[in-house]
């Protein structure tokens, strides 16, 4: 029968096909032409929502890409910086992925045939990685600052504090801070206080930013100070790092790492001591006014004495209200001069603190 009518159908003329054709949609095929119909809508939104899904994820890793870019960009300009101030004695090195479990530890593209040895440091232009621990022909192992054996003499960066810098051994995310540990009672450390390498041992020559304080932590030693650092350098930016050689170690690196807690330290004293030099000016002003009020009462006095002596009381009463009212005048103008002092060095520090921190430094 079917094969009957589709030759009837074959045979039959083109306006009688097409009529029974769309009948047969309107009715008995109605059913099947919509779920074509559906489908064809369906599969045309999946398609759509996979090309814009692929058209995002393109673009959010083009994002990551440029974004990983411009930091490593941001990394090699400040590593140039800081080669271009040591100018000497050191071996650029790039950062293996690791071998083994350890992750306290770095493999290095440097090893003995650059000059590379045991004991030396490793730093980046934000401070202190750690110390190469064993040395192959082309690659090095270095210990970082947070592997349990690391130590490093240190100080503030004023020099007022003396410490032993080791790994917080704590749990979760405290294990990647570090501690300054022998710090003597009468050293107070604040929050924000830079912390560099003292130079004192044969590894760490003296600079090299080490880290920031956090707080002090109570211990049970009542004799010393502990207090809790942010290393200077952080896990995911070390990346292209620099080995000190031993005769860069031997010279020193003093004024390679610039600080903004230095500079504002520094900004602080130039305040202050402006500060004192017009207080000083303000008070030999006074002084120098009260010398000339006590000659002109004094001339007032000799004068009164010469008119005679009915005068002498009249005038030695008119003088020492003269010499009242001077110093009430002197004793005002001397608060008014502290309160303008105090109003300048407040405006001066607010000026100092809400400086913005230089990056890369």
């Amino acid at each position: 029968m079917c094969v009957t009518l589709a030759i009837l159908a074959f045979l039959a003329p083109r306006r009688s096909r097409e009529s029974v054709a769309a009948g047969l949609r309107a009715t008995v095929l109605a059913p099947l032409v919509n779920l074509e119909a559906r489908s064809a809508g369906i599969r045309a939104a999946i398609t759509a929502r996979n090309d814009l899904l692929a058209t995002r994820g393109r673009a959010v890793a083009d994002t990551l890409s440029l974004r990983a870019i411009s930091d490593e960009n941001t990394t090699l300009r400040q590593l140039l910086g800081l080669s271009a101030r040591l100018q000497e004695g050191f071996v650029p090195a790039e950062v293996l992925p690791a071998r083994g479990p350890e992750e306290f530890t770095l493999n290095v593209t440097a090893g003995s045939r650059v000059g590379v040895q045991p004991f030396l440091p490793v730093v980046t232009a934000d401070g202190l990685v750690g110390m190469v621990e064993t040395v192959d022909q082309a690659s090095s192992t270095v210990i970082t600052w947070a592997h349990p054996d690391f130590r490093v003499s240190a100080m503030s960066v004023d020099q007022d504090a003396f410490g032993i810098v080791q790994p917080h051994l704590a749990a979760g995310a405290e294990r990647w801070l570090l501690e300054m540990r022998g710090v003597p009672f009468r050293a107070k450390l604040d929050t924000g206080t830079l912390i560099v390498s003292s130079g004192l041992g044969a590894t760490y020559p003296r600079g090299i930013p080490v880290g920031t304080v956090i707080g002090e932590l109570s211990t049970p030693e009542k004799w010393a100070r502990t207090y809790l650092l942010k290393p200077a350098v952080l896990p995911e930016n070390i990346g292209p790092v620099l080995v000190l050689l031993p005769g860069r170690g031997d010279r020193g690196v003093n004024g390679v790492w610039t600080s903004v807690a230095a500079a504002d330290s520094a900004a602080r004293a130039v305040a202050a001591s402006g500060d004192s030099i017009a207080r000083t000016a303000a008070f030999d002003e006074l002084t120098a006014r009260r010398a000339a009020l006590d000659s002109l009462l004094a001339d007032s006095l000799s004068r009164a004495d010469t008119i005679g002596g009915g005068l002498t009381s009249r005038s030695a009463a008119a003088a020492d209200s003269i010499r009242r009212d001077s110093l009430r005048r002197e004793v005002t103008r001397r608060d008014s001069v502290r309160r303008d002092n105090d109003r300048r060095e407040t405006g001066r520090r607010d000026a100092v603190r809400s400086r913005p921190p230089v990056r890369g430094r």
